[in-house]
């Protein structure tokens, strides 16, 4: 078992042991089966390759493959000189070696349904080279995401210390920044090299408005005609994958001032038409404490309202507006709030792992109408 070595109080040094995850009974049954003393060789491992995970085609070689990739897992310390452990063993099925699906596949579906229809590999915090306390921020994280299919790549944005430039960062934090102008160009650099299918890059904004204007000037400088910006003010429906390749979209929050003036030009508009208004509170439900006292919306993409930054006082940078192709933002309300689905507009949609799992049991139905049509992003459990 690997050991990890911390730093504390600047002077001492304190190592703890990393848990690793028992194999389940199942996993073990397996390899008893198909191991002897413990250890399973390479014919044996060819073996379950062939018999148990259906792969036909495959050959010895291919089984000595895996097992010199365990190998280079030496900071795991699974592996046996004659052959692979249980630890190994179980370590391999779930790991990137074994994906789900062979990669001499490819692409074999149908990529023309919109976006919301597939499961997006999706980064968070993609910055971060370490731990969110401490570690260094960097676009390094970012290319090797990026190198893996990863396809959306999560950036916080905050105003650098003299307020005049920005930075990516986990907020309110040790973290040390990156300069938010050297991730865009290694996104560029490096967002098609392992897929062509787009890349969205999702803005947890901190910003004021004349940043904001700033960043919207980073974009398009860097991103070009490669930037997918739609058409109207907002998309009514996803794009296909098919349709977005090599395209980057910019995915965030709408300016709140916009928002506001969009909402009083609607009243407006409605009153002089004798109707009641309704503008958007069709789409994002009225504000309610929660679901039966349960789950609610998790706060990722409005945790901070950023009291330092006077957001009422601000002025819309229209710019920026213009490039959000999905909106994101936490409705008011519960989960039935929440997952109402206006027809006219498209949105992402943050949940984490335990409000879904509530979710799906009282409001499943709605949730799969609400994916449907709309992107949800889910922020795994640590």
């Amino acid at each position: 078992m690997s050991k990890q070595t911390y730093r504390v109080c600047f002077c001492f040094r304190r190592k703890f042991r990393l848990t690793v995850s028992e194999a389940p009974e199942d996993v073990k049954n397996l390899f008893r089966e198909y191991s002897e003393n413990g250890i399973m060789t390479v014919d044996q491992l060819h073996r379950f390759l062939v018999e148990v995970q259906g792969e036909e085609n495959a050959t010895k070689e291919d089984a000595q493959a895996i097992i010199d990739k365990l190998r280079e897992q030496r900071h795991l310390n699974i592996f046996h000189r004659k052959g692979v452990t249980l630890e190994a063993f179980f370590w391999y099925l779930f790991g990137d070696i074994n994906p789900p699906l062979s990669p001499e596949l490819g692409v074999h579906q149908d990529m023309n349904a919109p976006l919301s229809h597939y499961f997006i590999y999706t980064g968070h915090n993609s910055y971060l080279t370490g731990n969110q306390l401490s570690s260094d921020c960097s676009d390094a994280p970012i290319i090797t995401a990026l190198e893996r299919g990863v396809r959306v790549i999560e950036l916080d944005i905050w105003p650098n210390s003299d307020k005049n430039d920005i930075h990516v960062l986990h907020g309110r934090t040790l973290t040390t920044p990156v300069e938010l102008i050297k991730c865009f160009r290694s996104i560029k650099e490096h967002a098609f090299v392992t897929s062509e299918y787009p890349v969205v890059i999702t803005l947890e904004d901190h910003l004021t408005a004349d940043l904001q204007a700033k960043v919207a000037e980073m974009v398009t400088q860097t991103f070009g005609d490669v930037l997918f910006t739609p058409d109207a003010d907002c998309l009514k429906e996803f794009p296909s994958p098919e349709s977005l390749k090599r395209r980057v979209i910019i995915s965030t929050k709408p300016p709140k001032e916009y928002l506001e003036a969009k909402e009083v030009t609607e009243k407006e508009s409605d009153a002089r038409k004798g109707k009641d208004s309704q503008p958007d509170e069709e789409a994002w439900g009225k504000e309610v404490p929660n679901i039966k006292g349960d789950a609610t919306v998790d706060d990722k993409d409005d945790e901070e309202d950023d009291n330092d930054v006077d957001k009422a006082n601000q002025k819309v940078a229209p710019e920026y507006k213009r490039l959000i192709a999905i909106h994101a933002g936490k409705p008011k309300g519960g989960l039935d709030e929440c997952l109402h689905v206006d027809p006219n507009k498209v949105r992402r949609l943050s949940l984490s792992e335990q409000q879904l799992e509530k979710a799906i049991i009282t409001h499943g139905k709605q949730i799969v109408r609400f994916v449907f049509l709309i992107h949800l992003m889910i922020h795994l459990r640590a």
